[in-house]
């Protein structure tokens, strides 16, 4: 299977900004698309936003104008900039990697948001 682990994490004030990374094992596996997934305290996990293979992107409504998603050359690494960061961003952030064979999953970062 892939191996996914994330990182960045931490803890910020309301305001301020945080840049998520997700990176996959191998960069020679054919990698449908990568999304971030997060959790709150007795939320359920919710889709936060996502890029295919082509590049394109999508995001929840409640992310829209200030999280982007971009990844790296190989294509094997996410990225999710998260500015002007707000209290109920407070969550694990996890990510997600589609291969042909199925999905993998990071163990997350957690994201803390307060003041």
């Amino acid at each position: 299977q892939v191996q996914v682990v994330e990182s960045g994490g931490g803890s910020v004030q309301p305001g301020e900004s945080l840049r998520l990374s997700c990176s996959a094992s191998s960069s020679d596996v054919a990698i449908k698309s990568m999304a971030w997934y997060r959790q709150a305290p007795g939320n359920e996990r919710e889709f936060v936003g996502g890029i295919v293979s082509n590049g394109v992107t999508r995001y929840a409504d409640s992310v829209k104008g200030r999280f982007t998603i971009s990844r790296d050359r190989s294509r094997t690494t996410m990225y999710l900039q998260m500015n002007n960061l707000k209290p109920e961003d407070t969550a694990v952030y996890f990510c997600k990697v589609t291969v042909a064979w199925g999905d993998s999953w990071g163990r997350g970062t957690q994201v803390t948001v307060s003041s």
